[in-house]
């Protein structure tokens, strides 16, 4: 059953007022993460914009525990702590490595794999805001083809983002999906339904960033629904196996249609004089990998 947006708990962990850039797609997707948790849960971050967002000790702008840990470490760090709850007979308690793209997909990647391999019993979640963007916009692996950062200045980034949920499919978790604060009972309810898996398991949140995208803040959310209605961002999850499209991308599925991809690259300035070559393989990509996913989800059915 899908949640409503009126079901939502209307409970709040994450406090008013913090310290990220307005309209973070961030401290949207964490506002509705934090409730899905319930309070019950210990997290640990990286260096990111979720430290900046958080607070410094001796000050949080959340309520659950927080363990600020080294760029590399962050699962490894989660794994310490489930190691600890269990030697202390703490039950019921949902640990969480929280990590952008950049903590996950180039630095943190190693120890992802091994705790994914170990199965630890964590829940890992990447906010994908495709760059470094708390150090000055520099590319990440997760960075799209085109896109021109503080360390692809000329010609923009030369090869496509890397696809780490695929990566997490290879190792066999129980559960992975895809989300975005733009669609916040898709990602309410995904991680409701993490918190009841054992094991490993990996969500990917697409996370709009104003600063970094060069977008009107007030476009966040705009800029996150056509990112999957054009099929950039996809929602999906693969539950002990089995895949299938979710939420949004559910229902453009069953209709047949994508917008256009050029409506939601135009809308940010990072895409601005990308060639006209590099935009049509761009939208040839999008439709090969959509496609792909329409393949599973019919297998899946």
């Amino acid at each position: 059953m899908t949640t409503k947006a009126l079901d939502l708990p209307e409970r709040e962990y994450m406090l008013p007022g913090n310290r990220t850039c307005a309209g973070c797609g961030l401290s949207i997707a964490y506002r509705h993460i934090l409730k899905a948790l319930d309070g019950r849960a210990i997290m640990t971050i990286p260096a990111s914009c979720l430290t900046v967002l958080g607070g410094m000790y001796p000050v949080s702008s959340v309520e659950v525990p927080v363990m600020n840990c080294t760029f590399p470490s962050t699962a490894a760090t989660a794994s310490g702590i489930v190691a600890g709850l269990k030697a202390l007979g703490k039950e019921g308690i949902t640990v969480v490595a929280m990590a952008g793209d950049g903590g996950t997909v180039d630095i943190g990647i190693q120890a992802l794999s091994g705790a994914a391999e170990r199965d630890t019993d964590l829940l890992y979640i990447c906010y994908d805001n495709e760059a470094y963007m708390n150090t000055g916009v520099q590319r990440s692996s997760a960075t799209p083809k085109g896109v021109r950062t503080a360390t692809t200045p000329v010609q923009g980034k030369q090869t496509y983002k890397k696809d780490m949920p695929a990566i997490m499919e290879a190792h066999y978790l129980r559960y992975i999906a895809t989300a975005s604060p733009a669609f916040p009972e898709d990602l309410y309810d995904k991680v409701c339904k993490a918190r009841t898996v054992v094991g490993t398991r990996y969500i990917h949140i697409h996370a709009p960033c104003p600063p970094g995208w060069f977008f009107p803040t007030k476009e966040t959310v705009n800029v996150g629904r056509l990112a999957v209605e054009t099929g950039a961002f996809p929602l999906y999850e693969i539950d002990h196996g089995t895949f299938r499209l979710t939420g949004r991308s559910k229902t453009l599925a069953a209709r047949g249609e994508l917008k256009p991809l050029h409506e939601y690259l135009t809308v940010q300035g990072r895409f601005k004089n990308v060639p006209r070559e590099t935009l049509d393989e761009l939208q040839q990509h999008v439709t090969e990998r959509w496609q792909h996913y329409l393949e599973r989800d019919k297998a899946g059915a």
